[in-house]
Order: C-alpha cells, then sequence, then structure tokens
C-alpha cells in the first residue's frame, strides 16, 4: 500500500456512511434517513393484471431448455383505491381482485413501486431481498477499496480511476437500495 491515508480515509468515509444509512431504526421518527422515501398504502385491490417478464441467456445452447437460462420477474399491476400500483418480483405476487392489501414503497412518476407488501385477506405477505442488495453492496465496495489500493490507480491512469467511481456508485446504489427494502418490510409490519 503506497497510498495508506487516503485508502484509511476512503474507508473511513464510507464506514461513516454505512454508520448513518444503517442508524435508521424506525421508519415513523423524525430521524429517520429514509422515512420520506417509502410510504404505505392501503386498500382494495382492483383491476390486476399480471405479466411475466422474461430474460433468456444469449449462450443458453438451443436445444437445452432448463430454467438456468432463464432469469424471470413477475410484473403485478393494479389499482388500490384511485392509486396505480406496480409491483415486480422474482416470484408472483399471492394477490387477487378484492383483496385487502398493504403495499409500502415509493412513487415513480405517476405509479407506486411496490417495495413489500402483505394481503390482509390471504394472510400472506412478501417483498424484495434486502440481504442479496446488501451483499452485493459490500461485494462493490470490497473491489472498489482493491482498486483504490492498485498500482495504476497510483500512477494516476483513468480507467482504473473509473472503474473507481462506478464500483463505488453501484455499491452506494445497491445499500440505498437494501435499506428501501428494510424500511418498507417494517412500513407494513406496525
Amino acid at each position: 500500500m503506497k497510498r495508506p491515508i487516503a485508502s484509511a480515509l476512503f474507508i473511513l468515509f464510507f464506514g461513516l456512511l454505512g454508520a448513518l444509512f444503517m442508524s435508521v431504526t424506525k421508519p415513523n421518527t423524525a430521524h429517520s434517513f429514509l422515512a420520506g422515501s417509502v410510504s404505505a398504502i392501503s386498500g382494495t385491490v382492483s383491476n390486476l393484471n399480471n405479466e411475466l417478464l422474461e430474460y433468456v441467456n444469449p449462450e443458453k445452447p438451443t436445444h437445452d431448455h432448463s430454467s438456468q437460462y432463464y432469469q424471470r420477474f413477475y410484473i403485478s399491476k393494479f389499482n388500490l383505491g384511485t392509486q396505480n400500483i406496480e409491483a415486480k418480483f422474482s416470484s408472483p405476487m399471492k394477490i387477487a381482485d378484492g383483496d385487502a392489501l398493504i403495499v409500502s414503497g415509493y412513487t415513480k412518476g405517476n405509479l407506486f413501486q411496490v417495495l413489500a407488501y402483505k394481503n390482509q385477506t390471504q394472510q400472506v405477505s412478501g417483498h424484495e431481498n434486502w440481504l442479496v442488495s446488501a451483499l452485493g453492496a459490500l461485494f462493490f465496495l470490497a473491489v472498489a477499496v482493491g482498486l483504490l489500493n492498485s498500482e495504476l490507480l497510483i500512477e494516476g491512469a483513468l480507467v482504473p480511476k473509473l472503474f473507481l467511481f462506478g464500483f463505488t456508485l453501484v455499491a452506494i446504489y445497491m445499500g440505498y437500495r437494501a435499506l428501501l427494502i428494510r424500511e418498507a418490510i417494517k412500513l407494513i409490519s406496525n
């Protein structure tokens, strides 16, 4: 390590940023950083439309139709009262028209994007996997820290700086997304 002070400052900065994000404990308190980002809506499901979005790995052999080459996203679009709702999960939502539902998420344009839901009629709930996002954030942060100490970066090359910037941004986004999902889960569990 030729620049231990820069590495230490970088790690300290992200450690403090992580401590700030992880200090979020209750969604309804004034000190909660994410409380304004996530909200909950409840109502009765109407106009339910379920769709399947399927991505196929381009390296899939033409004769092999096993599920390992497919990535599926289940999209549910519906209304809760007058609010248009859209939910994208890796497994189908367990809802039907007429179900009493609580969803938590955020508004994007004129749609409410669901991060977690609780079906009061069928007594089931679901959410995105926040742990995978958190682990992904840690992985990308570790790669960024590894790049920070690379010989090419120390010499001032542009490409490693761009990779460092990119991996850091991805780590921040994935960590923020994991915390949003945790906050959404807390909102519907109260």
